[in-house]
């Protein structure tokens, strides 16, 4: 049985707003709720359709998983605009990546909220991804930031790290995007609520650990185990072998756990749930939130648009935002 049958509808997701200081109530046209900021009383009907019909005992495991690929799609040197939602809005595109595979299923679910709730596709997608999670029981309750703009580009293949990758490679990977190995290990809690449909196609659903409805420590103890099967019809590409029957094992999880840059990180959420939810919120934040800005040519600009005057250093390599040429607005008066 796939996670998306196991994970119960246990709490509703609180909306945090990036402006801790304001503690002013302040209550929603619908007379029901009240908001630290009133921008977010538009997000109270979508919480109810979501839970109501998203939610309704499925798409848990695969809005969580949604989430993330979107949002880890960013380099610095490759482009990319991370938690913007380019997965749905170039989906012809990114849900063709070989790392995506399956992702389709759950992008075309969510498009019809999305169009309905007149949000953009990179705010709903980790709307959707914090509210799902909430209902795990275990699980700590994310904080969510409105008002990512509408993606300009698609992002570029070959950002999110496949099951089969190297720790050096997934680390390298993560790094470029501005994460740490612990802060790798922390996100890869999601895996306590996981399930995998596409590593072994024959045994869709199968879990990462003995409790997939729980938010809990058990895939960092399971992980760690020494394994002695596969659960479905033997060794397929990213996967290795299992310690339990009806539970499977992706190697890149089984080399974290093992590889002196990581392992210690990995064992220290054994026995401490509280550490587990402190770090996969904080992390989980941290690759959810837009992009700010870095060092960039405007798009539709390259090298060889620089006048250079300096004689004695090269003008700094840098990346052009993706897109149609810059078109500058005039600032709006005050």
């Amino acid at each position: 049985m796939g996670f998306k049958q196991l994970c119960s509808i246990l709490v509703i997701a609180v909306v945090q707003v990036a402006n801790a200081s304001l503690t002013k109530r302040v209550a929603c046209p619908d007379g029901v709720h009240t908001t630290a900021n009133a921008a977010c009383c538009a997000l109270f009907p979508v919480l109810d359709d979501i839970q109501a019909n998203l939610f309704d005992g499925a798409n848990v495991h695969e809005s969580l998983r949604l989430t993330f690929h979107d949002a880890i799609g960013f380099s610095p040197t490759k482009g990319g605009g991370g938690a913007d939602g380019s997965i749905v809005t170039f989906s012809d595109i990114e849900t063709a990546f070989h790392a995506n595979n399956g992702i389709d299923g759950i992008v075309e679910v969510q498009k019809p909220f999305i169009a309905k709730h007149n949000m953009t596709a990179g705010d709903f997608i980790q709307f959707a991804g914090a509210v799902g999670v909430s209902n795990c029981a275990g699980a700590p309750r994310l904080n969510f930031l409105l008002g990512r703009p509408t993606a300009k580009a698609a992002s570029p293949d070959l950002l999110v790290p496949e099951p089969f990758d190297s720790v050096t490679s997934i680390l390298a990977r993560f790094a470029e995007a501005g994460f740490s190995p612990a802060e790798v290990v922390a996100l890869l809690a999601s895996h306590s609520v996981a399930a995998a449909d596409h590593v072994d196609p024959t045994i869709p659903g199968t879990p990462f650990d003995s409790t997939p409805s729980l938010f809990d420590t058990q895939v960092f103890i399971e992980v760690q185990l020494r394994g002695t099967l596969f659960p479905g019809t033997g060794a397929t590409e990213g996967e290795v072998e299992s310690p339990l029957q009806g539970e499977i094992r992706i190697q890149s999880d089984h080399d974290l756990a093992r590889d002196s840059r990581t392992a210690c990180e990995w064992q220290s959420f054994v026995n401490n749930q509280a550490k587990m939810q402190t770090a996969f919120k904080a992390a989980m934040l941290k690759l959810s939130t837009p992009l700010t800005t870095k060092p960039h040519l405007p798009a539709g600009k390259t090298a060889n648009d620089i006048e250079q005057a300096c004689a004695s250093s090269a003008f700094p390599a840098l990346t052009a935002d993706p897109g149609p040429a810059t078109s500058v607005p005039p600032v709006p008066p005050s």
